[in-house]
Formats: C-alpha cells, sequence, structure tokens
C-alpha cells in the first residue's frame, strides 16, 4: 500500500477459531495489535456475533460476506480499503503496511523488563 495505515479494522467470525485460527494464533495476533496500537495508529475490531451491524454497515465486508460468506472472515480493512480476507495478517505484513521495518514478536516492548 502507498500510504500509512492510520486505521486498522478486523472484522472477525463469531467464533474465531472456527475460522481455521487456533487460539495460541489469535494469542499472537492480539499481541501484534496492540503494538500496532503501540505505533500511534487506531485498531478498530469487530466481532460478527456480537457486532453484527459494524459489518451491515461497511460496504466492503457486506460485499465480502456476500461474495464468500463465513469463509471470507477474518476481514481487515486499512484505511477503508480491503487488505486481507480469510486470515489474519502476521506482524512482518502489519510493518510493511505502516511503512515500518518488521519487528520480531518475540521481542519484548518493555525494554527486557518483563517475564
Amino acid at each position: 500500500m502507498e500510504k500509512s495505515v492510520k486505521k486498522i479494522q478486523v472484522f472477525d467470525s463469531a467464533q474465531p477459531t472456527g475460522s481455521g485460527a487456533d487460539a495460541g494464533n489469535l494469542a499472537v495476533f492480539a499481541d501484534d495489535l496492540a503494538w500496532v496500537a503501540q505505533q500511534g495508529y487506531v485498531v478498530e475490531r469487530f466481532n460478527h456475533g456480537l457486532q453484527p451491524l459494524a459489518f451491515a454497515g461497511n460496504p466492503i465486508v457486506k460485499r465480502e460476506l456476500d461474495s464468500a460468506g463465513e469463509a471470507a472472515l477474518p476481514l481487515i480493512v486499512l484505511n477503508g480499503e480491503l487488505a486481507l480476507s480469510g486470515r489474519y495478517p502476521n506482524r512482518d505484513e502489519l510493518a510493511r503496511w505502516m511503512n515500518g521495518a518488521p519487528v520480531p514478536a518475540s521481542e519484548c516492548c518493555s525494554g527486557g523488563r518483563c517475564c
């Protein structure tokens, strides 16, 4: 993507583990989203079962769901454009979208003062 990411929206299925993601991958993705937020970006996450109006009210999400159904989830929307569907991005992808250098997921964000 050409421009820096200002907003990342994640549209999850009602049961994310049913979309092929296991609990460990979801935890890593949650950590990656926290890292994105620490970089100053807006992160919004919506659950299809809990927030159906967010899905129905977004034309990109509605189009993808009409076309591919639940298999399209999760959907990642960056600055109002579809970036990814059917899986969660990894940290390297998130960093590229933000025009930043990839940061290893294992790197501690507290300067080594944790764990």
